[in-house]
């Protein structure tokens, strides 16, 4: 079983935040928020809030499963990038999910474009 808390305890190492620092982003008390690392289940509006403030998908904090790790995270010249390895999660879902949000950012672009060609 998926446990949000202990996910959102790895990224936020993985970017360096303290928890105080999360909890004042989040509005919350540093204990507030470590009580929320320690939840198995975290509602999906504050996991979104979490998810903007590390700058990690959604779906990838629930989809880690308690034995996964980040491998590596890096961040070239504002385009971030994250590469992802998992031990017991397979490389095709991280890969499916990179490919449905790069078609997804496609598909906005297009939409983008046509709105500008009617101004």
């Amino acid at each position: 079983m998926v446990h949000l808390g202990n996910n959102i305890a790895k990224l936020r190492g993985f970017r360096r935040l303290p928890q105080k620092e999360v909890a004042g982003k989040l509005h919350l008390s540093q204990q507030e928020y470590s009580k929320l690392e320690a939840k198995a289940e975290i509602d999906d509006d504050l996991l979104e809030r979490i998810a903007a403030i590390f700058d990690f998908p959604i779906e990838l904090i629930k989809s880690m499963d308690t034995n996964g790790h980040v491998e590596n995270v890096y961040q070239q010249e504002g385009n971030k990038g994250h590469v992802f390895n998992y031990e017991l999660s397979p490389t095709e879902k991280i890969i499916e999910l990179y490919e449905r949000m790069l078609k997804e950012k496609d598909e906005l672009i297009e939409l983008y474009k046509s709105q500008l060609k009617t101004l």
